[in-house]
């Protein structure tokens, strides 16, 4: 059975006084959710690297953590990077990989995203790999393709017995912090063509889960959560309002 995540990725968003009271607020909330909607529902925090352990020390039994970027690198003379293991080492569950914005404003490439992707299976995290079009990409028609590349070379080095570490999250590049969000309907289409390319490298796609991110809130989250091969959410901007990152977990049909 796959698992629904609601992950919320901070950014380059943080403090002190606001991991005390985001997490807080959104551990007391969730812990109140019913206990159909928390069955089978991981409630991620993906904050700035600095504040990790200050999450971890208060997610409790509600809430697991994850790191927003990790190096290719195990270890050794690279100032400024993080590895996987140190991201275990404080108790993260998660780690982030390939999301546009690193590909984008820091260039990195298929292999580099790939070799991460292996770091942090192999470190024992759930890497969620992140995949997704430009909107000149998608009016040229090459939406598909170029998420069906991304999928297959991301994922090149994962092996058989390591699946079970493994989710995408699919976030057109054209609706990540500009207020547009896909509809129901095309995320739903999209994410129905990331499972068949993962069928197709022999991955066991059915039990992969494939989340949706791009401008995702409470008021779209139920629709896009009601589409058969979308298990939930990466979160941006709205998970960092403890109300509405709430929300945004409710928005799971009870017991689905």
């Amino acid at each position: 059975m796959r698992r629904r995540i609601v992950a919320g990725n901070w950014k380059m968003n943080g403090s002190k006084d606001l991991v005390q009271q985001l997490v807080g607020d959104i551990r007391e909330q969730v812990s109140n959710l019913d206990d159909l909607v928390r069955s089978g529902l991981d409630v991620v925090i993906v904050p700035p690297a600095l504040y990790v352990d200050s999450v971890v020390s208060l997610c409790g039994a509600e809430l697991a953590a994850g790191v927003q970027n990790v190096s290719q690198w195990r270890s050794g003379a690279y100032t400024g990077e993080v590895s996987s293991d140190m991201a275990r080492d404080l108790g993260c569950q998660y780690a982030l990989v390939g999301h546009s914005e690193r590909r984008q404003l820091f260039d990195e490439t298929d292999s580099v995203i790939a070799l991460k992707v292996a770091r942090v299976i192999e470190s024992g995290l759930a890497a969620v790999l992140c995949v997704g079009e430009t909107l000149e990409e998608r009016e040229a028609g090459e939406a598909k393709r170029v998420v069906a590349d991304q999928v297959e070379k991301g994922l090149a080095m994962v092996g058989a017995d390591q699946w079970s570490r493994v989710v995408v999250a699919y976030e057109p590049v054209w609706a990540i912090g500009t207020g547009k969000t896909a509809t129901s309907e095309d995320a739903q289409a999209m994410h129905a063509e990331i499972r068949g390319v993962l069928e197709r490298i022999n991955a066991p796609s059915e039990n992969i889960s494939v989340l949706y991110g791009g401008s995702v809130k409470a008021d779209n989250a139920a629709a896009l959560f009601a589409e058969p091969d979308i298990d939930g959410g990466l979160i941006g901007g709205a998970s960092l309002k403890a109300e509405e990152f709430v929300s945004i977990c409710r928005a799971f049909p009870a017991g689905a």
